[in-house]
């Protein structure tokens, strides 16, 4: 049977190892909170000239009507739907273009109307990495990624690929695919560096 004594010190013990290994464990879990965090954190520069594409969501405000104000993603077709004024496109617009677009619209029902667009998420600034690289699939860009970063972000090229036949598959406004060369290796050695171009909106990178 423990003495007094015996009792008096392992609840000391206690009381200071309780707090600390909870003090440990919330450590842990903010860390990882925080981790996971900065990896779903988006890191493209967002302005009046982004121009938005499908799956973007987008907020739009009107000043002093919270009943039009809305928040909301485009869809595959491009289009939004918004109170009073229906299904515009927005797919292939600017910002900044869109918003005065807006304020020709809702101008028809509300007096002088002050309208905020916003882009909440990207979603749709994707390029695609297939063939001989470690890492293939869709990947999210920034509006500045020269195909140089985008094969970093493969993983680079696998021992098998054939760096000088690289592809880049770039389809045009008007619906037709143009073809441009990319020579990994002239380029990891710092020559003809034109060919490292930066990526557009859907561009296909071929490695074979």
């Amino acid at each position: 049977m423990m003495t007094k004594s015996i009792k008096h010190a392992v609840c000391g013990f206690l009381n200071v190892v309780i707090p600390a290994l909870c003090l440990l464990c919330a450590t842990h879990v903010v860390g990882v909170a925080d981790d996971t965090s900065a990896q779903t954190a988006t890191t493209i520069p967002i302005d009046d000239e982004y121009i938005i594409g499908a799956g973007d969501v987008l907020e739009i405000m009107v000043w002093g009507n919270a009943e039009l104000s809305k928040t909301l993603p485009v869809r595959p077709d491009g289009k939004i739907s918004l109170p009073l004024v229906g299904d515009i496109v927005v797919e292939g617009k600017k910002v900044r273009e869109l918003t005065g677009h807006l304020q020709e619209m809702y101008v028809r029902y509300v007096t002088r109307p002050t309208i905020t667009v916003a882009v909440q998420q990207v979603n749709s600034m994707k390029i695609y990495v297939i063939g001989r690289v470690n890492a293939p699939g869709v990947k999210l860009i920034t509006d500045k990624t020269n195909v140089l970063q985008a094969l970093a972000m493969a993983s680079g090229l696998n021992p098998f690929a054939e760096g000088d036949a690289i592809k880049i598959f770039r389809t045009e406004e008007d619906g037709t695919t143009s073809i441009i060369d990319f020579d990994y290796d002239e380029v990891a050695r710092g020559r003809n560096l034109q060919q490292n171009i930066f990526l557009k909106r859907r561009d296909v990178i071929v490695v074979p």
